[in-house]
Order: structure tokens, then C-alpha cells, then sequence
């Protein structure tokens, strides 16, 4: 426990991050003050939020700063404490950063987790994190989806795409999931219980309008959208009566230095529909209600989920990368110890 690998920022992202914006660098592990405690990390999750993190923009969190660790939820082992109800051997979860040692505090965002309680202790990154308080609370507190309603996801095949359209159809809703390629389409229907999958591949916002409109002849009643651009244009476009859209994430948008924005916003209007931003942090003080929920869910079979792992620190840029790609198949997940 003599160095500390630490993945840093070391320039701002000009569009798509590159790999010359990062350093892998050893440093010493640090020394602990009173009331803090080290947590050996050994699993990161990769979240698209992150690319907007790197930015030097006014945001729900401060940018992380140059020179500094790239910053990323974490689970892991306490290794050494000099605070009170954290103690060696102990699995906790919490924002921390993409590096083998995180030192942290009692009072802080850190919580002390089970991994007897879920199946794979990469579950409290998953299902049992953010990504699935995302959608839990994203879909049925912010959406208020009803049964009989049409629910629109795009991004549908992500990581929380894929458990929003699982908890629709748990709601009684007709789901229509939006993915790129065949095969993320098949599994929305196949895996997920998507009753229609379009794959907005090669297409225009006019065509996909169209498929939109043929799977959903009575409008759409909810989208929850994570794409942006032509994507969510498309779905306004298909808003039925008193609509309601949750606006998760707009991943088309994080790369581009000129961002398309939302041209179809006058269809609210039209429609008398609602816009309306979601951040998980709101719901925080709710996690255990909706940990609980989706714990039942998922022993009576009524959830999956799926986990995408690939290992090592080294290999942080790249597993990063495949969320823009759209290459990993489930949750991102770094493997780090």
C-alpha cells in the first residue's frame, strides 16, 4: 500500500475527450487526519454525467479541477480509519474518484454498504445505485407514468434506459424503447419486455417522427428522454394530450461543440405537456424506499439487470469511451482493485 494510482484530468475536453486529456500517475497513498478514513477502490462506475463534469461550466456539481483525479462513484474496503463508525474491512459506497485510494470523512456522502444483500456487490452501482434510483425515482415520481399510458425511452438500451422501461411495463404502460443497431433493439423486446424497439440508426428526425407516430397512434404520454438532438425532437413531436417528459440526459449533446438544442418545444404548448429536469441527488433521503421496491421487483423476476466490467485503472479512458460509442452492453463498470 506504498503507491496510489490516481487517473487525472489534465486539460479540459475539446468535444470528444482524447486520450492526451488524461494521466495515469502514481503518487503516495495519503496520510489520514483525524476523522477520516482510506477506502480501497474496487469498483468505479463510468457514468456519461462525468464527460460534463470535465467541463469548466456552471453545473449541479463543481468541475473537477485540472490536475486533479477524474471523479466517479465507487465501491470498496475501508483499509485504514481514524473514524468513528467506519471501521477496517468495512464495504462503503460514495462519490470518490477514479484511483486505487480515496480518502473520506464521517459526515460525508460515504455509506457503509452489505454485500450480502445483492447478488454481486457491483449491483450497488447498478440497480441499487444511482442508475437505478435514476429511474426509479426519475420514471414513477417525476413522470408519473399511469396504467394504459404510452411511455417513450430513449437511450433505451443504456444502463438506465433499460431498467425505465422494465418499470413502465411494471406500471401497466405500452413501452417504446429508441437504440442504436439491431441487436440493442432485439434486446430491449427479447430481454427487457419493450413492446416496440425502433433503432434511430441512419435516420432523420422526419423518419423517426414517423416510426414514433406508427407505434404510438394516440400519442406519446411520457418520454423519458437521455439522448437529445433530433431524438427528442422527434418525440415531441409525438406528444399526446397533457404530456409529460423527464429530461434524464442529453448524451448527443455532451461531445458536440455546437449542440443542436430543442427545436420541437413549441409541441408543449400545443399539447398543454410538461418539461421537467431530473437529478438523483434530490432523492437521496428516498434511496431505502426505492432500494427496497426494486428489491422485490427484481426477486420476483420482474427485473434484470445487465453489467458491463471491464478491468483495470490502465484501461480507464477506453471502458470511459464506450459510453459514447455505444459499445457496452449493460452498466459501466471499472474494475479497479
Amino acid at each position: 500500500m506504498s503507491e496510489n494510482r490516481r487517473f487525472l484530468l489534465r486539460r479540459r475536453p475539446d468535444g470528444e475527450p482524447v486520450a492526451e486529456d488524461f494521466e495515469l500517475v502514481s503518487e503516495p497513498v495519503p496520510e489520514l487526519a483525524e476523522g477520516q478514513f482510506l477506502i480501497r477502490n474496487h469498483y468505479a462506475s463510468l457514468d456519461p454525467a462525468m464527460r460534463g463534469w470535465m467541463d469548466d461550466a456552471d453545473s449541479y456539481m463543481p468541475p473537477i479541477p485540472l490536475n486533479a483525479p477524474v471523479r466517479a462513484s465507487t465501491i470498496g474496503i475501508v483499509e485504514q480509519s481514524r473514524a468513528d463508525g467506519f471501521e477496517k474491512g468495512q464495504w462503503v459506497m460514495g462519490l470518490h474518484a477514479l484511483e486505487d485510494y480515496s480518502v473520506s470523512q464521517a459526515g460525508g456522502f460515504t455509506q457503509p454498504i452489505d454485500p450480502g444483500l445483492v447478488p454481486n456487490v457491483t449491483n450497488y452501482l447498478s440497480l441499487f445505485g444511482a442508475v437505478g434510483m435514476t429511474a426509479y425515482f426519475g420514471l414513477l415520481d417525476v413522470c408519473d407514468p399511469k396504467e394504459g399510458e404510452t411511455v417513450l425511452v430513449t437511450g433505451a438500451a443504456g444502463a438506465v434506459g433499460s431498467i425505465v422501461g422494465q418499470l413502465a411495463k411494471i406500471a401497466g404502460c405500452k413501452v417504446i424503447g429508441i437504440a442504436g443497431g439491431a441487436a440493442k433493439c432485439a434486446k430491449l423486446v427479447d430481454r427487457y419486455g419493450y413492446d416496440v424497439a425502433i433503432d434511430y440508426r441512419g435516420k432523420d428526425e422526419a423518419t423517426l417522427a414517423v416510426e414514433i407516430a406508427a407505434a404510438a397512434p394516440d400519442g406519446v404520454d411520457v418520454i423519458f428522454e437521455n439522448v437529445g438532438g433530433i431524438i427528442l425532437d422527434a418525440s415531441l413531436t409525438n406528444l399526446a394530450m397533457k404530456g409529460r417528459v423527464g429530461l434524464c440526459g442529453l448524451i448527443s449533446e455532451y461531445n458536440s461543440p455546437t449542440p443542436v438544442g430543442a427545436r420541437n418545444l413549441w409541441r408543449l404548448i400545443v399539447k398543454r405537456a410538461k418539461i421537467e429536469g431530473l437529478l438523483v441527488a434530490d432523492y437521496v433521503e428516498r434511496f431505502a424506499e426505492g432500494t427496497v421496491q426494486m428489491g422485490e421487483w427484481a426477486a420476483a423476476g420482474k427485473l434484470v439487470v445487465d453489467e458491463h466490467v471491464d478491468e483495470g485503472l490502465e484501461n480507464a479512458y477506453d471502458a470511459f469511451m464506450r459510453l459514447f460509442a455505444g459499445s457496452n452492453q449493460g452498466k459501466m463498470i471499472l474494475k479497479i482493485a
